[in-house]
C-alpha cells in the first residue's frame, strides 16, 4: 500500500509533528507532502523521508511568516500531486485536507481543529488586527470558510483528536468523526521522587493560551510559579508579573522533565482542542489545575485535576488554594496510569484500527 501523509507545514516539532512521527512508525515507507519544510527544526525521522513541498516554500517571506501566504494556500495545496497513492492521510489544523486524491484512494483526515481563525475564533483574530488587515481579512475569511467546507467533501473519514474537536467538525463540515487522542511519550516523562516548591506552566505565549490568568492569579498567592515557553505575549506577561512568577523561556528536554516531575501541580488555564501538556504532567506524577472546558475533559477527572469554571484570575487562584488543601491526596502512580491510557502504542493501535476499518 502506497501511503502519502500531508501536513500543513513542518516548521517545528510540536504536537502535530509528534502525531505524524507516530504515523510514520505505522507506515515507514510513507512519503510526506507539505506547504513549508524546515528540516533543521525536525528530528531525523522526518529528514530521511521523501518530501514534496509546495511552490510557496521557495519564497523566504512566506517561510518567515507562513500566514502571509494564506490567500495562496488553496492553490498551493491543490497542486501537490498525490496521484498513485492508495492511502492519503491529511493532518491538519489548517487546510491540508484540500489535496486532490485519486478517486480510488482512501483519504483519512486526522484533524486537530478546523481552522480557528476562520471559524470559532474568527472574531478574536479579527479584533486583534489593525484596520488595514481587517479590511483584507474579512472577505478572505468568508471565501476560506466556503472553500474549507467544500474540501471536506473530499475526505472519506475524519479522525478527531478529541470529543471537543469532533463536535466542531460536525458543526463546521456536517461530518461525523472517530476520536483518536494524540499520544503522550511515556518513556520521556516519569516521576522523580523529588518535590519542588513551585507550580509550573508551559505554553506558547499567545492570547488564547490565557497565560495572563495564571500570572495574575499568583499575585496574591503565597506560592511560586515557573513558566516556560516564548511567543509574542511574553513581554506583556513579564511586565504584569509579580515577583513570585519566573519566566524560563524555551527549555530543553532534560530541564522540561525535571520541571514537570518536581512541580507541585501543572497550571492549564486555556481552552484547548486537546492539550498534551497536562498528560505530560500526569506521566511525570504531577496533578493538574485546569479550566473545565475543551479537550482536557477527555483526559482529566477530579482524581487527576482540580478544575475551575471561569477564566478569571480569581477562579485560578481559588483552584490553587483548593489544590493546596488536597495536595497530599494525589497518587503519582494513579496519575501516571491515567497518562498511560494515551500512550504511543495506544494511539497507533486505535489509528490503525480506523484505517483498517475504512479499507
Amino acid at each position: 500500500m502506497r501511503v502519502a501523509i500531508v501536513h500543513h507545514w513542518f516548521v517545528g516539532y510540536r504536537g502535530g509533528e509528534k502525531v505524524i512521527e507516530n504515523m510514520l512508525e505505522l507506515y515507514p515507507d510513507a512519503d510526506l507532502f507539505t506547504l513549508f519544510w524546515e528540516p533543521d527544526k525536525l528530528p531525523e525521522v522526518f529528514r530521511r523521508r521523501k518530501v514534496t513541498t509546495s511552490f510557496l516554500n521557495r519564497f523566504s517571506i512566506f517561510k518567515r511568516n507562513h500566514r502571509l501566504a494564506l490567500p495562496l494556500m488553496p492553490l498551493a495545496l491543490e497542486q501537490l500531486d498525490v496521484r498513485g497513492y492508495d492511502l492519503v492521510i491529511s493532518s491538519e489544523s489548517g487546510p491540508a485536507k484540500a489535496v486532490l486524491a485519486d478517486p480510488e484512494a482512501v483519504h483519512i483526515c486526522y484533524i486537530n481543529s478546523p481552522m480557528r481563525y476562520i471559524w470559532d475564533m474568527y472574531h478574536e483574530y479579527r479584533q486583534s488586527m489593525g484596520w488595514l488587515q481587517r479590511m483584507f481579512f474579512t472577505p478572505l475569511a468568508h471565501y476560506l470558510r466556503r472553500w474549507d467546507r467544500s474540501t471536506s467533501m473530499g475526505v472519506d473519514h475524519f479522525v478527531a483528536n478529541s470529543s471537543f474537536v469532533a463536535k466542531r467538525v460536525h458543526r463546521c463540515y456536517h461530518r461525523d468523526s472517530t476520536v483518536v487522542h494524540p499520544p503522550v511519550d511515556m518513556d520521556m516523562f516519569a516521576p522523580s521522587g523529588k518535590n519542588g516548591d513551585y507550580f509550573f506552566a508551559i505554553a506558547e505565549m499567545v492570547p488564547y493560551k490565557r497565560m495572563d490568568l495564571a500570572v495574575q492569579a499568583f499575585r496574591g498567592l503565597d506560592a511560586k510559579l515557573k513558566m516556560a515557553g516564548s511567543g509574542p505575549d511574553l513581554g506583556k506577561l513579564r511586565a504584569m508579573a509579580p515577583p513570585n512568577v519566573e519566566f524560563l523561556g524555551r527549555v530543553d528536554d532534560d530541564r522540561l522533565r525535571t520541571l514537570y516531575a518536581e512541580a507541585r501541580a501543572f497550571i492549564f488555564p486555556g481552552k484547548e482542542d486537546f492539550g498534551i501538556t497536562p498528560l505530560e504532567a500526569n506521566a511525570s506524577g504531577t496533578p493538574v489545575i485546569a479550566y473545565r472546558a475543551g479537550g482536557i475533559l477527555d483526559t482529566q477527572t477530579d482524581e487527576t485535576a482540580v478544575f475551575f469554571d471561569e477564566q478569571t484570575p480569581e477562579a485560578v487562584a481559588a483552584a490553587v488554594r483548593t489544590f493546596m488543601e488536597r495536595e497530599g491526596g494525589f497518587s503519582a502512580d494513579a496519575l501516571r496510569a491515567n497518562a498511560a491510557r494515551f500512550s504511543r502504542d495506544e494511539f497507533k493501535r486505535r489509528f490503525k484500527a480506523v484505517v483498517d476499518g475504512v479499507f
